[in-house]
């Protein structure tokens, strides 16, 4: 997606801002529009049940369908994730010189080789910052799960806010609170080792 925008000669701005558009929505609101398409009453049973391809409602999120609600979350969260990181890499690759790419052509790359070759390493400064807060944005996911599954599908940020609110104690909480910074850095260190930029490389 970020390939096809840099690309555009027209419409670019307008692509980037509907592609754009989860960024302006919370979570909670998020997690709801994806609750109305997969809810008993939902658009999801409303197009079967239109097709002829069930006879009544599915109950996708049930408490007895796990798995239903998880892939509901993750096309919540891939849904939501898709935007910052879609801007995050348009904006790299704005970056990145175009007489790197004349000079590929006169050389004969082709487009696939191009972007292997040129687009992806220099872009490495701009995917270890995507994935970095992507991946920090993943452990502290709780309002979409909180809208799909209720307590039907455990997450650590969930599990902290029960021990902190509803089981009242604190110490575990806090606990589960340095879990996931502990895990959030680990990860972060992870893709900084990973994804580093020789000096040498940089622009």
């Amino acid at each position: 997606m970020a390939s096809i925008v840099s690309r555009l000669e027209t419409g670019r701005s307008a692509a980037l801002y509907i592609f754009a558009i989860p960024l302006g929505i919370s979570d909670l609101a998020a997690g709801l529009i994806w609750l109305a398409i997969f809810d008993q009453s939902g658009f999801l049973n409303t197009l079967l049940s239109s097709l002829g391809i069930v006879d009544r409602p599915v109950m996708f999120l049930g408490y007895q369908s796990k798995l239903t609600i998880f892939i509901a979350v993750v096309l919540a969260e891939i849904w939501r994730a898709t935007a910052i990181m879609m801007v995050i890499l348009v904006a790299g690759m704005g970056l990145i010189p175009r007489e790197y790419y004349e000079a590929a052509e006169v050389f004969g790359a082709g487009p696939w080789k191009r972007f292997v070759r040129i687009t992806l390493p220099l872009l490495r400064p701009s995917l270890q910052t995507a994935i970095i807060l992507r991946v920090i944005l993943a452990f502290e996911v709780f309002a979409v799960v909180a809208a799909l599954g209720g307590t039907n599908l455990p997450v650590l940020m969930g599990e902290t806010y029960n021990w902190q609110f509803t089981l009242q104690d604190r110490n575990v909480a806090a606990a589960s609170a340095l879990l996931i910074l502990a895990i959030s850095i680990g990860f972060t260190l992870f893709f900084l080792r990973v994804l580093r930029v020789p000096k040498e490389a940089r622009i």
